[in-house]
C-alpha cells in the first residue's frame, strides 16, 4: 500500500467510526442497548485502527489492537491511561453482549458511555491532524 492509499484507508477508518458512532443514539432510542454497546465499541475500534494504521503498526486481533493501542500510545504517554481504561471497559462490555446469555444492559449505563466514546475518537483525530 503506498502512502495515498494509507492515507485514504486512514481517513476512512475514521469517517467509519464517527458514523459508527452516529448509529448509537438511534439504537438507545429504539431500547436496542446490546446493540449501542456494540456500536460504541466498534466506533472506538475503528478509531484505534485508524491510529495503528497511521503508525504503521499492525494488529492481528481485537485484543491484540487492544495491546498495540497500550503499548504504543498509552504507554508512550500520547493517550492518557483513562483513554487505555474506557477503550478496555467497552472491549469487555462488547465481548460480554455479543456472547454472554442473558445479558441486558441498563439505560443509564449505556448513556453514559456515549461522550467519552465521542471524547475517545476525537482525541484520535487530534493524534492523526498532528502528523
Amino acid at each position: 500500500m503506498n502512502k495515498q492509499e494509507k492515507t485514504e484507508l486512514v481517513k476512512y477508518r475514521i469517517a467509519k467510526a464517527r458514523q459508527t458512532l452516529n448509529e448509537v443514539p438511534i439504537l438507545i432510542q429504539s431500547n436496542f442497548l446490546n446493540n449501542a454497546i456494540n456500536r460504541l465499541y466498534y466506533a472506538c475500534f475503528y478509531g484505534v485502527s485508524a491510529l495503528l494504521l497511521d503508525r504503521n503498526i499492525q494488529a492481528k486481533s481485537h485484543a491484540g489492537t487492544k495491546q498495540m493501542f497500550g503499548l504504543h500510545f498509552v504507554k508512550t504517554g500520547i493517550l492518557t491511561e483513562e483513554a487505555n481504561d474506557f477503550f478496555k471497559l467497552v472491549f469487555e462490555l462488547r465481548h460480554t453482549g455479543d456472547y454472554d446469555d442473558y445479558i441486558v444492559f441498563d439505560l443509564k449505563e449505556v448513556t453514559s458511555l456515549l461522550q467519552p466514546a465521542t471524547d475517545f475518537i476525537t482525541q484520535i483525530e487530534a493524534i492523526l491532524s498532528k502528523d
